[in-house]
């Protein structure tokens, strides 16, 4: 098939300053809020998600030992590989309380990477577009731009994202669209009171006083700051200010034991019950990013005696998730909220290879979604028995699903307009959501809502 991929961008790492972390921010470069933005007219969005929480199986997860798993030799012998209607074939080994969910999982069998190296994977991934040094510091997270469209108008910021090193940011899009990197314990967040004179009445008020004198002091380099990053800044250090003192902000980062222990003692479980909290707070949060590292399984991948392994990797997934779709059905957030699980790329296919595991492949991956207008109970697509190479594409464009195509279809479920692009960037060269997406190249799967 003659499918020629259109543009390309790229990516450099950056340090971060967080408000409540003392981490450092660079990502506050130039506060482009208000650019202007060109769109193809007549996207017709489906607009089915208020929200959406993306799991980053960052390692490249293995389709052919998660959603896509075969009746094959290479198989262990306790795998209890199942089908079910809709062509859906699960492991109820490794994904024992998912199995039981199956009218609302839709596994994506026919996607393909453009990338099949890990840096290069995730900025892909993270971004719609590829690595290109050229442009790199210019190109947001899917995550900063869904926050830009959606607006920061609740006490939380719209984007938040836990357990993730090499994350994008908002470039230039501004500080207020960029990720809070939040941790994810018991005890929610320390930094949200300042508890240090007195009672907690008497250190708010002297908090406020001080506060109101730093603004007194740089009132003027706040009315006409030098540049684009001040600006930025100063309007993250108030959202930042808003947050402090709330109880109903405390609230979403905090949880119980009993939750850690149903999700799963470890940094998944915990995260997501925090954006579970995030989403049942409806209080600003539009898109959290979860990561689950450790699949890269190229030694191993099926030895107990190896952490982490497939049984590991999968079981842990299975449990957070499921426990969050049980949640989220339990307050009515589950048809409202798109839940996103995928890896940069797939994993080499057929036996394993010589030390037990599985290399990098792009030209087969697999996607599961759930909730937020995503039609369940189904896979799209196939692959052949080895899992080398794509025998149905199931959809109407009769070719590989890229992560372009994934992208447009998040957009699309958030009511975004995946064919917008901006044309005031700091280079001013033109910055495309989705690249390729106004001349038609790649755009939503509609087949995902039925």
């Amino acid at each position: 098939m003659n499918f020629i991929r259109k543009t390309c961008s790229g990516h450099l790492p950056f340090t971060r300053r967080h408000f409540l972390f003392g981490t450092a921010t660079a990502g506050l470069l130039g506060a482009h809020a208000d650019a202007a933005v060109t769109t193809l007219r007549g996207a017709s969005m489906r607009n089915t998600a208020k929200s959406c929480i993306f799991i980053n199986l960052n390692g490249a997860p293995s389709h052919l030992d998660t959603f896509d798993i075969k009746d094959a030799a290479w198989n262990p012998r306790d795998v209890d590989a199942r089908d079910y209607s809709g062509n859906l074939r699960m492991s109820r080994r490794y994904f024992p309380k998912l199995s039981t969910l199956t009218n609302d999982l839709l596994v994506l069998r026919s996607c393909s990477s453009w990338e099949a190296a890990h840096e290069r994977g995730q900025f892909y991934m993270q971004t719609a577009h590829s690595q290109n040094p050229a442009l790199a510091s210019e190109i947001p997270h899917i995550g900063a731009v869904i926050a830009r469209e959606r607006g920061a108008n609740g006490l939380i910021p719209p984007f938040l994202s836990f357990n993730q090193s090499n994350l994008q940011g908002a470039t230039f899009l501004g500080g207020l669209f960029m990720p809070m990197m939040p941790p994810a314990s018991t005890g929610g967040i320390g930094t949200l009171t300042h508890n240090f004179f007195g009672n907690a009445e008497q250190s708010q008020t002297r908090f406020e006083r001080r506060f109101s004198l730093l603004k007194e002091i740089d009132a003027a380099l706040r009315e006409v700051p030098a540049n684009d990053a001040m600006a930025a800044y100063g309007a993250y250090y108030d959202r930042a200010k808003a947050m402090m003192y709330n109880s109903a902000v405390d609230s979403v980062f905090k949880f119980s034991t009993d939750d850690q222990n149903r999700y799963g003692n470890n940094s998944l479980g915990r995260s997501l019950i925090v954006a579970r909290n995030a989403i049942r707070a409806k209080n600003g949060a539009t898109f959290i990013n979860v990561t689950q590292g450790g699949w890269d399984t190229h030694v191993g991948q099926f030895d107990m005696a190896q952490a982490p392994n497939i049984y590991t990797l999968t079981n842990e997934l299975d449990r957070a998730v499921g426990n969050l779709v049980d949640d989220l059905k339990a307050s009515g957030d589950f048809d409202s909220t798109l839940i996103v699980m995928m890896g940069e790329f797939g994993r080499t296919p057929g036996v394993l290879n010589s030390r037990a595991g599985r290399d990098h492949y792009r030209d087969v991956m697999s996607v599961a979604m759930m909730g937020g207008g995503v039609k369940g109970g189904r896979a799209i697509g196939a692959s052949d028995a080895n899992g080398a190479r794509i025998t149905d594409f199931g959809w109407s464009q009769q070719r590989p699903i890229y992560v372009e195509d994934i992208t447009a279809t998040i957009y699309s479920a958030l009511g975004i307009d995946w064919t917008k692009s901006i044309d005031d960037t700091p280079s001013k060269r033109r910055y495309y959501y989705v690249p390729g997406a106004p001349e038609g190249t790649y755009q939503p799967v509609e087949e995902v809502f039925g």
